[in-house]
């Protein structure tokens, strides 16, 4: 078992989520450990609690295997370049150096909203897919990966889009529903906007509803009305934890 399965963990503002994942079926293959993200989430904080994940599951994975890590973040060659929910101290960080230095194996850093979107192309609501696919995640903010044929163009934070002088995200995530306590017509009423503006930009052919809310989908995804499929995604919680799996491996090789 040890040799063909590969450690995902998903950094997440409130907690911090990890599992070895089987990328023959793309799924977890043991319970996921879930440890809360320390407060102000600064990177040595946060790296003591990922040595605890990898720790949890040493005899899970074979010795010396990559671990893939999503970060809400900007993540280029491993540097991470934007901080979400996180210490601001992260920016600049090379963060595959470090994990991999503290974790004594290779370590590949992804933005947590491309490792979702991996998981569904490979796994989800993605696969077979050709043409402009779009995940977004709809949480405490909004998430986006964007693929062409498959191909994924990385680091997208669509969810910052400027739609009427307002962050997208702050206007539509799921999160603001809570706060705002908007009913479910009201909610899609402006995820309607949000979408809409994607489709003129993008004109994606598919587009995949993740974050935890997507549970629900069909209490506001019939109320959009869009030139493009609309669905929700398949791996829900787990999309991250597969992702950041799939990339690492694929990052080796």
């Amino acid at each position: 078992m040890a040799g063909t399965h590969i450690l995902g963990i998903d950094i997440g503002g409130s907690g911090i989520k990890g599992a070895p994942v089987d990328l023959d079926k793309g799924e977890l293959a043991a319970e996921r450990e879930r440890i809360d993200t320390p407060e102000g989430a600064a990177p040595e904080d946060v790296l003591e609690v990922v040595a605890q994940v990898v720790e949890r599951f040493a005899d899970a994975v074979a010795p010396g295997s990559p671990v893939g890590i999503t970060i809400p973040a900007v993540v280029r060659g491993g540097v991470v370049r934007s901080a979400a929910n996180i210490d601001a101290s992260w920016i600049g960080t090379d963060a595959d150096e470090m994990f991999t230095r503290r974790l004594d194996r290779p370590v590949h850093v992804v933005n947590d909203a491309d490792a979702a979107g991996v998981a569904e192309m490979h796994y989800g609501a993605g696969v077979g897919e050709k043409g402009v696919v779009l995940l977004t995640t709809l949480g405490t903010g909004i998430g986006s990966a964007l693929f062409t044929d498959g191909v994924l163009v990385p680091n997208t934070e669509l969810g910052h889009l400027e739609i009427d002088g307002h962050d997208a995200e702050t206007r539509a995530a799921s999160s603001v529903k809570v706060e705002e306590d908007l009913s479910w017509k009201e909610w899609a009423e402006r995820l309607q906007v949000y979408y809409s503006t994607i489709e003129k930009l993008f004109s994606p052919d598919l587009i995949i509803v993740g974050g935890g809310v997507s549970r629900k989908a069909d209490k506001f995804l019939p109320r959009l009305d869009l030139h493009a499929r609309i669905v929700p995604a398949q791996l829900r919680n787990s999309a991250g934890i597969v992702g950041a799996a799939w990339y690492a491996l694929a990052e080796e090789g």
